[in-house]
C-alpha cells in the first residue's frame, strides 16, 4: 500500500512539475513576440489601449525588480512590432545584457480596414478600443483616430512613464526606431518630455530613416576636388561617399517646401508642446546615436527603396538612407551640437532589415552598451 501511494505521489509530482514547466515555457517572453507578450496601459484620462510587446510581464515582481534598463523598439512602417521585437530580443541575449534589460516593442495601430498598406503577419488587429492612427500620422506625431485625440509622442511620454512606475528600479531606457519608427523617433527627440523628472537617463538610436528632421535651413552638399557634384559622382567603398567630402550650404530655391514639417521645422503641427527654438535645444542637449545598414545605400531590392521618400525635400538630403544618415552626422557635428561629436556607426553587411541590424555586433553594442 506504501509502495502504490509513493508511485502515485510521484506521479501526481511528476504531473505537476510539467504542467508548471508547460505554463512556464508559455509565458516566456524571451523567445519572440507571442500573444502571451501582448501587454496594454492606458494613458492618463484615456479610456482607449495602447499595446505592446514585452520581455518581462510587470506583475511577475520578482524579475520586475531586477530590471534596471529598458530598450523600447519602434516599429517600421509596415507596423512589425514583432518583428522588432525579436530584433531586440536577440540583440539582449547576444550582449549578455537578458537578465537586467527589459524589451518593449509599443504597437502605433492603425484600423483594420485602413491598414491595408501598413500591416505585418501576426500582429494583432486593431480593436474598437485600442488608440489608432493613420499608416503616415503616427509617425509624425499626429493625433490619433477618435474623440480621445492625443499625439504619438505624448504616447511615448506615457509609455515612458509607465514603464517606470512597473519597474520601479529601472534607471535607463533606450528609445530605438528603425526605418519609420527611426523617423518617429528622431523627431520626438525635439519634443519628449523630460524623463529625468522620473529619475530616468534616456538614450536614443536613430537607425536608418528615411528623412531626418533638420532644425536650420541649410544641408550638406558634395564636394570632389574642390568642385560641387551630384550624389552619383560621390559613389564608393567609403562610408558611401567614395572621395567626396561635405559641405553645408542653402538649400536650391526650386524646392521651397524643404524646410517644412516633416523636413523642417516650419509648419510645425500646433498640437506640438513647444516652437522650433526649445525643440533644437532640446534635440542638441539630448543622448543620440545614428545608425546604418551598410548597404541600405542603393536602389537593391534588399534597401526597400520604392518605399523611400523621394521628393525634392527628401532628395535634398542624399540620395539613399545611408547617405542621408552620414550626411545628417556631419550636419549634427558641425551646426547642431559640435561638442557631442556624434557619428554614425555603419553595420557592415546588413540592409534595410531590423532583423541584421539590431542583433549584429556594432548594433547591439550601440542599444546595449556594456
Amino acid at each position: 500500500m506504501k509502495q502504490i501511494r509513493f508511485v502515485l505521489a510521484t506521479l501526481i509530482c511528476s504531473l505537476t512539475i510539467s504542467i508548471v514547466s508547460v505554463f512556464a515555457s508559455s509565458m516566456d517572453c524571451t523567445s519572440g513576440a507571442k500573444k502571451e507578450c501582448y501587454f496594454s496601459f492606458k494613458t492618463a484620462g484615456q479610456t482607449a489601449n495602447m499595446f505592446y510587446y514585452s520581455s518581462v510581464d510587470s506583475k511577475d515582481k520578482k524579475n520586475s525588480l531586477l530590471i534596471t534598463n529598458a530598450l523600447v523598439v519602434v516599429h517600421g512602417h509596415s507596423r512589425d512590432a514583432n518583428k522588432t521585437f525579436d530584433a531586440g530580443v536577440a540583440a539582449s541575449k547576444a550582449q549578455g545584457a537578458s537578465e537586467h534589460t527589459l524589451i518593449v516593442a509599443p504597437l502605433y495601430q492603425v484600423p483594420s480596414d485602413q491598414a491595408k498598406n501598413c500591416m505585418t503577419k501576426g500582429v494583432p488587429d486593431a480593436s474598437p478600443s485600442d488608440l489608432t492612427w493613420t499608416c503616415e500620422s503616427w509617425i509624425q506625431g499626429g493625433l490619433s483616430n477618435g474623440s480621445e485625440k492625443i499625439s504619438s509622442y505624448a504616447v511615448m511620454d506615457a509609455f515612458i512613464a509607465q514603464l517606470k512606475k512597473e519597474f520601479p528600479n529601472l534607471t535607463t531606457i533606450t528609445i530605438a526606431g528603425f526605418s519609420a519608427g527611426a523617423q518617429m523617433v528622431q523627431h520626438y527627440i525635439g519634443f519628449a518630455s523630460d524623463a529625468s523628472k522620473l529619475g530616468l537617463q534616456v538614450r536614443y538610436v536613430v537607425s536608418d530613416p528615411g528623412i531626418w528632421l533638420y532644425f536650420n535651413s541649410q544641408r550638406a552638399q558634395p564636394y570632389l576636388k574642390g568642385m560641387k557634384v551630384s550624389w552619383e559622382q560621390c559613389r564608393g567603398a567609403s562610408q558611401g561617399l567614395g572621395q567626396c567630402e561635405l559641405k553645408m550650404e542653402e538649400p536650391s530655391l526650386s524646392c521651397p517646401q524643404v524646410n517644412d514639417w516633416k523636413y523642417g521645422l516650419n509648419q510645425l503641427p500646433h498640437d506640438l508642446p513647444w516652437g522650433p527654438d526649445e525643440a533644437r535645444k532640446q534635440y542638441a542637449r539630448a543622448n543620440v546615436f545614428y545608425m546604418e545598414g551598410a548597404l541600405d545605400s542603393s536602389s537593391a531590392r534588399g534597401a526597400f527603396y520604392p518605399i523611400l521618400d523621394k521628393s525634392c525635400a527628401a532628395n535634398a538630403q542624399g540620395p539613399y538612407r545611408l547617405q542621408r544618415g552620414i550626411v545628417y552626422a556631419f550636419y549634427d557635428r558641425t551646426l547642431l551640437a559640435p561638442e557631442k561629436h556624434r557619428t554614425v556607426t555603419i553595420v557592415p553587411n546588413c540592409s534595410h532589415n531590423v532583423s541584421c541590424v539590431f542583433p549584429s555586433k556594432e548594433g547591439r553594442e550601440v542599444l546595449l552598451p556594456k
